[in-house]
């Protein structure tokens, strides 16, 4: 056989091998690309987003969208070749697989705590939009989680009212665990609590829980990162009563980063006229009760995706802003906000056209 030839053939088969080397060795890398947006205003899946019911309510238009991001799931795992195109894709990032599945958390796990931190963020933004029209929320903390095989387990029940820590009034989530660590592991902690079933009979009879409990655990040792402290194996979290009913209709979503969307599709619906007037605006941000707006993953993604649904500003949580004005998608301008009232201002502007002066990314 000539050199030649048999240089081309051996040539081409390595390159055969290689090919199919890049199809069927799985690589350590999942892929994100950009999601669905949803119009906080509007129907999905025929019927409204955001139903509220027992207030006025006022018409609305334009888009106040919230965005996602698409990643292959837990179990899914790319090839050579899959993440190669991904690399080279402009609207998907491949990153490593344990970024989005972190200490080998399963599919279900992942499915689990998104959900969770979905219903908490709607809560956070019915707070958050209440409160920036001065309507009055009830608020109190409670047992959010037991930690399976510690003290609290048996004792303490998610949606307990924690009134009180060895007689000290908790007033928020962090004073729990302020006034379980002074104490030393294997020394008694005392907590005063309204059950959850009391709870949700009072709010049900809409009167006061008044019938309360004390619960007398013994704290166990928690090494956390070599430094040793008391815990009794609860998490504390904060629970609300609204004066009116305000449901939020999304499946299939999860994670914190809708919660701006939410807070200001609420508000716009409770207040006469529109915030957009009628533009397409788009954006992002987890939200606390008090209404400050925080980073979320996939910016780059969200922004491609709300470009190519029409929107021509995206709400963009200031510490975001740096990665997101690296590669602005044509035609979007990116509005840097910190919280709920940095939004409504920037929107006020938005659609008075006054936009020259808008705090972008970048600037």
């Amino acid at each position: 056989m000539p050199r030649r030839t048999a240089t081309m053939l051996a040539s081409t088969l390595m390159l055969i091998a290689l090919l199919c080397a890049g199809v069927f060795i799985p690589v350590p890398y999942s892929e994100m690309s950009p999601g669905p947006t949803v119009n906080t205003l509007a129907d999905h899946d025929g019927e409204p987003v955001l139903q509220i019911s027992g207030h006025e309510t006022y018409p609305t238009t334009g888009h106040l969208n919230m965005t996602t991001v698409r990643v292959t799931s837990a179990d899914y795992r790319m090839n050579l070749v899959e993440a190669v195109y991904g690399w080279l894709a402009h609207d998907n990032k491949v990153v490593p697989h344990d970024t989005l599945y972190p200490d080998g958390k399963t599919e279900e796990q992942s499915t689990q705590e998104n959900a969770e931190e979905f219903s908490q963020s709607q809560e956070s933004a019915k707070v958050a939009a209440l409160k920036e029209l001065g309507i009055p929320v009830k608020s109190w903390v409670i047992v959010s989680t037991v930690v399976k095989d510690s003290p609290a387990q048996g004792r303490l029940h998610a949606g307990d009212v924690i009134k009180a820590v060895d007689g000290t009034a908790v007033k928020e989530p962090a004073d729990v665990a302020k006034l379980v660590t002074r104490h030393q592991p294997g020394q008694d902690v005392v907590f005063t609590i309204v059950p959850a079933k009391e709870q949700a009979a009072a709010e049900k009879e809409k009167r006061t829980a008044t019938r309360t409990e004390q619960v007398t655990l013994t704290t166990k040792t928690s090494d956390d990162g070599g430094r040793k402290r008391a815990i009794v194996g609860i998490s504390a979290g904060v629970d609300h009563t609204f004066p009116f009913t305000i449901d939020i209709k999304l499946a299939d979503v999860g994670g914190p980063s809708a919660g701006l969307m939410f807070a200001l599709g609420i508000y716009d619906k409770l207040t006469p006229g529109s915030l957009t007037g009628g533009t397409f605006v788009a954006g992002t941000g987890t939200i606390d009760d008090d209404g400050k707006v925080g980073p979320i993953g996939g910016i780059e993604m969200k922004t491609v995706g709300a470009r190519s649904k029409g929107a021509r500003y995206f709400l963009t949580p200031a510490d975001n802003c740096a990665a997101a004005a690296k590669d602005t998608p044509e035609g979007l301008t990116l509005v840097k906000v910190g919280t709920v009232d940095d939004a409504l201002k920037a929107l006020k502007d938005i659609r008075g056209g006054d936009t020259a002066d808008l705090p972008t990314c970048g600037k």
